[in-house]
């Protein structure tokens, strides 16, 4: 079966939110590993049309993460996680933005989001998104 270009689209959205590519390479293994055949040229493609910016850490990262990659990276202090909620430390006075940028950002799993202060509290719907999301901004706050 020939797999459709937003079908791998949607699986790169996810293989570059739930890890740190950074090389094309590296990218087509993952796709490979998730069922598709596919060049590092139609790779190359995919990355201009879906906007894909790379980092100067060397990460690609979406267009529509980078202001929530910036906030979390500047702005957050800890992350922990209870099962599918996750509670993120930031920043005195920050917690309002980060949490904007994180419902703006369309995480796929995550249900919502409660900020404080410097507190939020983020729903995902099960303990595995939970702890994928956990991954993730932890991997944002270290700039990685």
């Amino acid at each position: 079966m020939i797999k459709k270009r937003s079908d791998r689209q949607g699986v790169i959205r996810d293989i570059v939110r739930e890890s740190s590519v950074r090389t094309q390479r590296s990218l087509v293994e993952e796709l490979r590993a998730r069922g598709f055949e596919c060049t590092q040229a139609t790779v190359s493609r995919d990355i201009t049309e879906m906007g894909l910016q790379k980092l100067p850490e060397g990460t690609y990262v979406l267009p529509e993460d980078l202001r929530l990659q910036r906030m979390v990276h500047d702005m957050v202090v800890d992350v922990s996680r209870a099962g599918n909620l996750v509670v993120i430390h930031a920043m005195s006075g920050a917690a309002q933005g980060v949490a904007a940028a994180l419902d703006t950002a369309g995480l796929p799993g995550i249900l919502g989001s409660v900020a404080g202060d410097d507190t939020i509290l983020v729903i995902a719907s099960d303990d595995e998104r939970g702890a994928s999301f956990e991954g993730m901004v932890r991997r944002l706050s270290s700039g990685e």
